[in-house]
C-alpha cells in the first residue's frame, strides 16, 4: 500500500466515525429526553432537533452507502450504484476524456500554454532531474539490448541509416553543410590545410610526377631535360601553394569565389542535384559503410552494457552530465524550441487525437476489465471521505428542518 492510499484510508476511516458518531449523538440525545421531557418542556425542542437529525443521518448514510454497496447486503433496489453499473461508468469515462481532453483544439492550446521544449530542458538541466533519468536508462539500456539479437540490431541500424539517407536531398543538404563549415574562420582554416596537404603531397611523390611529366613530353627529348621540367613545374607549384598561405594572397578569394559558385550550382543545377543523388546511392549501397555502422553499433553497445556497479555508476554520471549540458543549451536556443514545439503538436495532433476515440474505448475496457471490488475501494478512497461530509451536513440540516417545522407547529397551534 503507497503512502497516498494510507492516507487517504486513515482519512475515509476518521470521517466515517465522525459522521456515525454524530448520528449515534442524535439517536442518543432522542431517547434521553423522552424521559424529561414532560417536566422540562423546553426539551420537546431539542428532542425535535435530535429526531429530525436522526432521520436525516439514515437517509444520508444509506444514501452514500448506496452508491458503492447494497446497505446490510440487501438486494434493495438501485443501491450498490458502483458495481452494477461499473462498464458504464467506463464508458462515459472515456467518451467524457476523448471528448474534452484528447480533441486537437483542447489538445493544440493545451501544448502551446505548457511549450514543452522549454519547459522540458529547463527540467532536464536541473542535474538532479538529469542523474535520474541517466540512472533509469543505464537500468534500462541493457534489458532492452537483451530483447533482440545483435544481427538483428545491426539490421536495423542499417535499415534506418538507408532511409535517413535516401530521404535527405544530397545536393541541398551537402550544399548547407559546406557552407557551414567553408564560411568565415573555419572557411580560412580549411584552405589552409588542404595546401598544407598539397604541399606534403608534392614533396612525397616527385619522382611520380617526374615519371608522368617524361611519359608526356617527346620521346626524343633527353631524360634530364624531361626532370629539369619537372623540377622547374615542382618548383612553381610548391613556390605558388606557400605564397597562397598569406591571408592577402588574391587567388585565395579567387578559391573562396570559386567555392561560392559552386556551392550555388549544387542548390540549384538539376544535373548536379541527379549527379549527388546518384553518388549518395552509391554510398548507401556499400557494404563497407552498413560494416562500419555496424561496428559502431557495437563499440556502443560494449559501452551501454557496464560490467560492474563501478562502471554503471561512471556511465551514469557521463550520460547526467550529457543531458544536463544539453537541457542548459537547448533552453537557450529560442528558434530550435520552436520547431521542437511544433513538431512536437504536429505529433501529438496527428497522433492523439484521431485515434481518441480509441484512447476512449481502451480506457472503458480497462475500467470494466477491473476487479468490481477494486473498483470501488479506489472510488472510496477517493471520494469516500468528502461523501461523509453529506451525512454530517445530512444530520445537522435535518435537525433544524426538524426544528423550525416542530417549532412552527408549536407556534401555531391553539394553546
Amino acid at each position: 500500500m503507497s503512502e497516498v492510499e494510507d492516507r487517504s484510508r486513515s482519512r475515509l476511516r476518521l470521517m466515517r466515525l465522525a459522521a456515525t458518531g454524530l448520528l449515534a449523538a442524535m439517536a442518543g440525545i432522542y431517547v434521553v429526553t423522552g424521559f424529561w421531557v414532560r417536566s422540562e418542556p423546553w426539551l420537546a425542542y431539542v428532542r425535535a432537533f435530535s429526531e429530525a437529525a436522526t432521520v436525516g443521518a439514515c437517509a444520508d448514510w444509506f444514501a452514500v452507502t448506496a452508491l458503492f454497496r447494497q446497505p446490510f447486503g440487501l438486494p434493495i433496489p438501485h443501491t450498490g450504484i458502483i458495481p452494477r453499473n461499473k462498464a458504464r461508468i467506463g464508458e462515459a469515462l472515456g467518451a467524457f476524456i476523448a471528448d474534452n481532453f484528447l480533441t486537437a483544439q483542447v489538445l493544440e492550446a493545451k501544448l502551446r500554454q505548457l511549450e514543452v521544449g522549454r519547459w522540458g530542458a529547463a527540467w532536464l538541466r536541473r542535474r538532479r532531474n538529469a542523474d535520474e533519468v541517466a540512472a533509469r536508462l543505464v537500468r534500462l539500456i541493457p534489458e532492452l539490448l537483451e530483447l533482440s539479437t545483435a544481427e538483428a540490431r545491426r539490421r536495423f541500424v542499417g535499415a534506418i541509416a538507408a532511409d535517413v539517407i535516401e530521404s535527405a536531398p544530397a545536393a541541398s543538404l551537402a550544399a548547407g553543410v559546406l557552407r557551414a563549415v567553408s564560411g568565415g574562420e573555419r572557411g580560412e582554416a580549411m584552405l589552409d590545410a588542404a595546401l598544407g596537404l598539397a604541399s606534403r603531397a608534392l614533396a612525397a611523390n616527385q619522382d611520380l610526377f617526374r615519371n608522368e611529366v617524361a611519359g608526356r613530353t617527346y620521346r626524343w627529348l633527353p631524360r634530364w631535360l624531361d626532370d629539369k621540367i619537372a623540377d622547374k613545374i615542382l618548383s612553381g607549384l610548391a613556390e605558388t601553394l606557400e605564397a597562397m598561405r598569406a591571408p592577402d594572397h588574391p587567388w585565395r578569394g579567387r578559391v573562396r569565389t570559386y567555392v561560392d559558385d559552386f556551392l550555388g550550382r549544387l542548390e540549384t543545377d538539376p544535373a548536379l542535384a541527379a549527379r549527388a543523388e546518384q553518388i549518395k546511392r552509391q554510398v548507401a549501397a556499400n557494404p563497407v559503410l552498413l560494416a562500419r555502422l555496424g561496428e559502431l553499433g557495437d563499440a556502443l553497445e560494449a559501452r551501454l552494457r557496464p560490467q560492474s556497479d563501478e562502471e554503471a555508476r561512471r556511465l551514469a554520471d557521463r550520460l547526467a552530465g550529457w543531458l544536463s549540458g544539453f537541457g542548459a543549451w537547448f533552453y537557450d536556443q529560442s528558434d530550435a524550441i520552436e520547431i521542437f514545439n511544433d513538431w512536437a503538436r504536429r505529433a501529438v495532433q496527428r497522433t492523439i487525437a484521431p485515434r481518441r476515440r480509441e484512447i476512449g474505448r481502451l480506457i472503458a475496457s480497462i475500467v470494466a476489465g477491473w476487479d468490481t471490488r477494486s473498483v470501488v475501494e479506489k472510488l472510496e478512497l477517493q471520494v469516500g471521505a468528502d461523501l461523509q461530509y453529506i451525512r454530517i451536513n445530512g444530520t445537522i440540516v435535518g435537525g433544524l428542518a426538524g426544528l423550525a417545522i416542530f417549532a412552527l407547529s408549536s407556534w401555531s397551534s391553539p394553546p
